[in-house]
This record gives C-alpha cells, sequence and structure tokens, in this order.
C-alpha cells in the first residue's frame, strides 16, 4: 500500500514497512549495478521504480523525500534512497538500501584503481586517460549549464553573489569559508526584505551547513584516521552534486593535504563518471591510489557515513525544515556559490586535460553530444577512454 499523499516526510511512518526488506536490497543492488548517467538520472530511475512500478510510496511523498535529500548535506541521490529505505523499512531499510546502492559501485572503483595503480604508467592506460579527461570537463561544464538558471533564479542579487563567490575562490579564500559567507549573505538578503519576517528569529535550520567550518587537519602523511576524518568531513558539507565534491577534493587533497596531483583529481573524476551508482566513490578511488584497498574503504566509509546519519538525523524534523524561509535563503546562497566554486575548478583542471588541439577537439565532441543529442555521460567518457587509446596507438 503507497503511502498517503499528505503525510509529511518528516513524520512518523505508522504501520507495517510497505516494502519487504529483501525487495529492498533488491532494487537498490540493482540500481547500484545500471545507474548510470549522474544524480539526475539516479532519482529518475528510483522515481520509476519505487513510485510508478512499485507503488511504495506517492508522488507527493516522494517529492518530499527528494526536497528533504536536497536540503542536508551529502550527495543528493544517495541520500534518497537512504531516505527510501529508512521511509519503507526503518534502521534495517536505511542501511540496507543505502548500502546496496553504494557498494556496487565501490568495488567497481576499486577494481579500477587497482588496474590504475598497476598498470597507469602504460601506454594504453595513459591514451585512455587522455582521451577521459577532456570528456569530463565537457560533462561538468554541462552540468553547470543545466544548473545554473535553476540555482540563479533570475535574481540579480545572486548572480552578483555567485560573481563573489568565484572572484573568492580564484583569489585562495577557503571553500568552505565562501560557502557559509554566500550562505549567510543570502539570509540577511532575505531577512533584509522580507518585511513580514521582521520579528522572526533564525530557526534550527540556520545551522545547516556550518559543520564544515570545523579547523581543518594538518598538512601530514597518509594514515587511515587521517584519510577517515578528511572525507567524513567532505561528507557532511558537500551539498547536492558529486561535482561539487571537486572544489573540496582539489582544496584538500590537492592543496592542503598535497596526496595527489591535479591529473589524478582528474583520474578520480573520471572513473566516477564511467562507473553506475554514486560519483561520490571518486573517495573510493583517491583512497585506493594513497593507501590502498584498506584506504578505498576507509575512504568510501568516511565520505558515505555522515549522509546515512544525517538523513536519520533529519526526517524527524524534514517537514519543518522545508517550511523555513531561512533555509530557503541559505540553500539559495550555498548552491549559487557552489556552481561559482565547481566553476573556478573546472577552470584549473581543464588546465591539465586541454594539452594539444585533439583533445579540445574531444571536449568539443563530447559537448555537442551532451547538448544536442542527449548522449548518457557514461557513454561519452567510454568512447573518450576508446578514442584516446585509438590516438596513442596511432602515435
Amino acid at each position: 500500500m503507497a503511502a498517503m499523499p499528505d503525510e509529511a516526510a518528516g513524520a512518523p511512518r505508522t504501520g507495517a514497512p510497505t516494502a519487504e526488506l529483501s525487495e529492498l536490497a533488491l532494487l537498490f543492488l540493482r540500481l547500484g549495478v545500471t545507474a548510470f548517467g549522474g544524480p539526475a538520472a539516479h532519482i529518475a530511475l528510483m522515481e520509476d521504480e519505487v513510485v510508478r512500478r512499485r507503488r511504495w510510496v506517492s508522488p507527493e511523498r516522494f517529492l518530499d523525500l527528494l526536497g528533504a535529500a536536497n536540503l542536508i548535506p551529502g550527495p543528493s541521490s544517495t541520500e534518497l534512497a537512504i531516505f527510501i529505505g529508512y521511509d519503507q523499512g526503518g534502521w534495517r531499510g536505511l542501511i540496507l538500501a543505502g548500502g546496496c546502492f553504494i557498494l556496487p559501485a565501490a568495488l567497481m572503483v576499486s577494481m579500477i584503481a587497482w588496474a590504475y595503480v598497476r598498470f597507469g604508467a602504460f601506454p594504453q592506460m595513459g591514451g585512455a586517460l587522455y582521451g577521459i579527461k577532456p570528456v569530463v570537463i565537457a560533462v561538468i561544464v554541462q552540468a553547470l549549464w543545466g544548473l545554473a538558471p535553476k540555482a540563479l533564479k533570475g535574481s540579480k542579487f545572486l548572480f552578483a553573489l555567485a560573481l563573489l563567490a568565484g572572484l573568492a575562490s580564484a583569489l585562495g579564500v577557503d571553500a568552505i569559508v565562501v560557502l557559509l559567507a554566500a550562505g549567510g549573505a543570502s539570509v540577511m538578503a532575505a531577512r533584509a526584505t522580507d518585511k513580514g519576517n521582521a520579528g522572526r528569529t533564525f530557526g534550527p535550520a540556520a545551522t545547516i551547513g556550518i559543520a564544515g567550518g570545523a579547523a581543518g587537519l594538518a598538512p601530514v602523511p597518509v594514515t587511515l584516521v587521517t584519510l577517515f576524518l578528511t572525507f567524513a568531513k567532505l561528507g557532511a558539507i558537500v551539498f547536492g552534486s558529486g561535482y561539487v565534491l571537486l572544489v573540496f577534493l582539489r582544496s584538500d587533497l590537492v592543496d592542503r593535504l598535497h596526496w595527489i596531483t591535479e591529473s589524478q583529481l582528474l583520474d578520480a573524476v573520471a572513473v566516477g563518471q564511467v562507473t553506475p551508482g554514486p560519483v561520490f566513490t571518486t573517495a573510493t578511488f583517491v583512497g585506493y591510489v594513497v593507501a590502498g584497498p584498506w584506504g578505498a574503504a576507509v575512504a568510501t566509509a568516511g565520505i558515505f557515513l555522515p549522509g546515512f546519519v544525517l538523513v536519520a538525523l533529519a526526517r524527524p524534523v524534514v517537514a519543518r525544515l522545508r517550511r523555513s524561509a531561512t533555509t530557503g535563503a541559505l540553500l539559495d546562497g550555498v548552491n549559487v556559490a557552489s556552481l561559482a566554486l565547481m566553476a573556478v575548478v573546472t577552470f584549473q583542471l581543464a588546465k591539465a586535460a586541454f594539452v594539444d588541439v585533439p583533445s579540445v577537439v574531444l571536449a568539443v565532441v563530447g559537448a555537442v553530444l551532451l547538448v544536442k543529442r542527449k548522449v548518457n555521460s557514461a557513454w561519452l567518457v567510454g568512447g573518450g577512454a576508446v578514442a584516446g587509446a585509438l590516438a596513442e596507438h596511432l602515435r
């Protein structure tokens, strides 16, 4: 039986779960193996399965759960899977749905990372990566282009805020500081223009994202504890898209800790693109590269654990948070700043991807196929790998 449409996402469920735990596990295990195309594709697939085919939840409740996933830090499509699992099967459903969605991609990425570490210097692998990197840049630019109108909402203030956030990032201001400042500025602007809210005080929603302000770790050699804490911090502060993760990976792993190079970061993002499931399994690849199999396991646990915790904590108060004007303004500021940071980092990474005329051509062809033909990004990344390997062979 489907959930009632007027049931708030934050309200506790009553009665028996509408899905068997085994059904939840099998569904999200299958999605973890087959869900290519990034967060938007994941969400569409989940809607088709749990609303249209199985009718576990109503369309209204699905939108409530999706809105909740977008209101908290972490990978939105993965957190939507966790929300659905919690909604249908309680704590066991939460663990099963999230774990089954993440596990297949994490295993695939670990195997690719093993091959990368073992054979990365071989010409064949180098050629594939040469072709993948510019296509990944095209995929990220296309995502920015599609997300920008929704984030800016035609607001001159938000557009100016995005420009200031991008300028601050280009000048070296810490990404967390930029996001928090943008969110705070958006809240203050909304409160200043909303005369009816003059007497209101900040609600608990205003603290969303503040966890990211904790002091970072000093540059130290790679240890499993440091690796876990670094990725747990990222999992607790990154909103929405896996592409936003780029900003923080570059800031922490390339600039501050010097664990990987910009080229390796691009390789990690490319692997996250070409595999199904969460893009955040980029962390699995990085963990393997810097610390082997245990590093992959620790990095994966670190980046996804906050999502499980935040879903469990947020569900009872989701209905209140979604109605909060303060939360809406905060997220408006965070979202436009996130896009600005993504744009700056993409420009910086492009310098490592566009090394000659053929690499630029690959990016242009990838962009045209994405925009005009709506080709799945996984196919484009695979095509880039083939084109790059072929170019290397011809050389």
